[in-house]
C-alpha cells in the first residue's frame, strides 16, 4: 500500500483546524456546565439556609415546650385534670 506525498502536509493542516474547531465547541460547552454548577450551587446555599432558619424555628418552639414542661409541670398536669373533668363538656377520654 502506498501512501500519496499529499496526505502528510493535508494531514498537518487538518490537525490543527480540527483543534480550533473542538475549542470553539468545546469551551462554550465548558462555559455552559460551569454556569449550570454556579446554579445549582445558589440553590442549594437556599434551600440550607431556609432548613436552618425552620430548624432555628423549632429549635426555639421546643425551647418554650421544655420551660413549660419543666416549670409547670404539676400546675399543667392539674389544669389538665381540670379541663377534662369540666362539667359541661363530656371527658377527653
Amino acid at each position: 500500500m502506498h501512501i500519496s506525498p499529499l496526505l502528510i502536509p493535508l494531514f498537518a493542516l487538518l490537525i490543527p483546524i480540527i483543534g480550533a474547531l473542538s475549542a470553539l465547541v468545546f469551551k462554550p460547552w465548558l462555559e455552559l456546565q460551569r454556569r449550570r454548577l454556579e446554579i445549582d450551587a445558589e440553590r442549594t446555599a437556599e434551600k440550607a439556609a431556609q432548613y436552618a432558619a425552620q430548624t432555628e424555628r423549632l429549635e426555639a418552639r421546643v425551647r418554650v415546650l421544655e420551660r413549660i414542661a419543666t416549670d409547670k409541670g404539676v400546675a399543667l398536669a392539674d389544669e389538665i385534670d381540670a379541663l377534662r373533668t369540666m362539667p359541661d363538656q363530656r371527658p377527653l377520654n
